[in-house]
């Protein structure tokens, strides 16, 4: 039987009034920010056993849990403000007015957990787990920045989040959903107290302009069926012996455990592709800079701070140099975002603003990886028990995304891969791809 969604109700969640006394506050945007208005909103969400004869409580639960979490969250609450001027630039700011998030109760009657686990392949079914499909981040001047569906399994549940690019990255995705849980399990209050100003640059004028008008956006707009998804589990055990085997090989100890991992997936998929060794190949990585600012930003800074950085080689010099020679390019690469250069590359964009296309990041020879294995993913018990399983929805999937995430097991990684069925076949059949892997 074909599997099948039906949305039983949508609700409007706001944040309690009286807690809200941010319900005026105006949040100007960075360059971090702003380079993601053209692109697709963050899609991740969980998946649980649950108890039998729980789901009517739990979806009553969970929305008066999300109200509550939300008076902690003034700007998932709020809506984006795009100014056009007349020299077709825009500005733009987050309006913090508690227009309200959107929850979605879905059923999806003939699909239990085994379904979403146990194929090779991620079922489609799991994008209809996610609100808001299609929509981009500069819509969010009339749609919800924060929407959340939960969909009741057969023997299980799912909540997936979408929440707008343009106002949470990877971690502040992850630290929105890890207080909701807090919340939800009987918390009064958030355990990580949240910074919401945005960090700008002492001499830049704000609110910065940017070149921008809706009717280009909509001009551009294309909709591609979302490649195949397959994924790969990576032990601890095993990525420990990757690290040292390409630390070992580059004759560095520099090399972190996600660079040699990701450097043997890339090299996987080119073996896989059979390309010219004079052919050119590309590696983009999301690059937290958090960090890397002097002095740091707070961990708990909400928003955007990271960079996209590439790594390009010849296919040839790829693969005849070995793990440890892909890996510590890779290295250098990451290691080469200093203060300076991050500062840099601010200036750069408030100068001449270049807002991200996902065609850019993606496709032909050309890999790109988001997320990371340090964001509490299984940590999100709502009160039920921690989630089986992590999925991202179909925002942002093309030829050559790859996602990355922390494995229910300590130390391991997940690793979803989005690639035309020939070549994720391929990689499945790859003896030495396949050596590091974990079914």
């Amino acid at each position: 039987m074909a599997a099948v969604l039906r949305v039983i109700s949508t609700t409007t969640i706001q944040a309690p009034s009286h807690n809200n006394g941010d319900s005026t506050r105006k949040i100007d945007l960075t360059p971090w920010d702003l380079q993601f208005l053209p692109l697709d909103p963050i899609q991740k969400g969980l998946l649980f056993h649950l108890p039998p004869d729980t789901s009517n409580h739990i979806i009553h639960h969970l929305k008066h849990s999300l109200s509550s979490t939300l008076s902690f969250f003034p700007p998932l609450t709020g809506r984006l403000i795009i100014t056009e001027h007349e020299d077709n630039t825009a500005s733009s700011f987050i309006a913090c007015n508690n227009k309200g998030a959107l929850f979605v109760h879905a059923t999806a009657e003939n699909t239990t957990v085994a379904d979403i686990l146990q194929p090779n392949y991620v079922p489609p079914i799991v994008h209809s787990f996610f609100p808001l499909n299609g929509v981009r981040n500069y819509e969010g001047t009339s749609q919800p920045l924060l929407a959340v569906q939960v969909t009741e399994l057969v023997d299980g549940i799912f909540i997936g989040c979408t929440m707008n690019h343009v106002v949470v990255d990877g971690k502040s995705f992850w630290l929105f959903f890890n207080s909701w849980a807090e919340i939800s399990r009987g918390c009064l209050k958030v355990s990580k107290i949240t910074a919401f100003d945005r960090w700008f640059m002492h001499e830049i004028d704000r609110p910065i302009r940017f070149p921008f008008t809706m009717e280009a956006q909509k001009q551009h707009f294309e909709s591609l069926n979302p490649p195949p998804e397959r994924i790969f589990h990576f032990t601890k055990e095993k990525i420990v012996q990757l690290k040292s085997k390409a630390n070992a090989e580059a004759n560095t100890d520099k090399i972190s455990s996600l660079q040699a991992l990701l450097t043997h997936l890339w090299r996987s998929v080119i073996r896989c592709k059979r390309l010219d060794p004079q052919e050119e190949v590309h590696y983009m990585l999301v690059i937290g800079v958090r960090p890397r600012i002097v002095p740091p930003l707070p961990e708990d800074y909400f928003g955007n701070v990271a960079l996209v950085g590439g790594v390009t080689m010849k296919a040839g010099e790829l693969l005849e140099g070995g793990l440890g020679k892909g890996a510590w390019e890779m290295n250098k690469m990451i290691a080469s975002n200093s203060d300076e250069k991050v500062r840099k590359h601010y200036e750069s964009w408030v100068r001449n603003p270049r807002l991200l296309m996902l065609g850019n990041l993606t496709g032909g020879n050309s890999l790109a990886t988001s997320s990371s294995p340090r964001f509490n993913v299984y940590g999100n018990d709502f009160g039920w028990g921690k989630p089986v399983a992590v999925r991202s929805g179909g925002a942002s999937k093309r030829n050559g995304k790859i996602t990355v995430f922390a494995g229910a097991e300590e130390g391991s990684i997940d690793i979803e891969v989005c690639l035309p069925y020939e070549i994720l076949d391929a990689l499945g059949n790859d003896n030495e791809f396949m050596d590091a892997i974990s079914n």
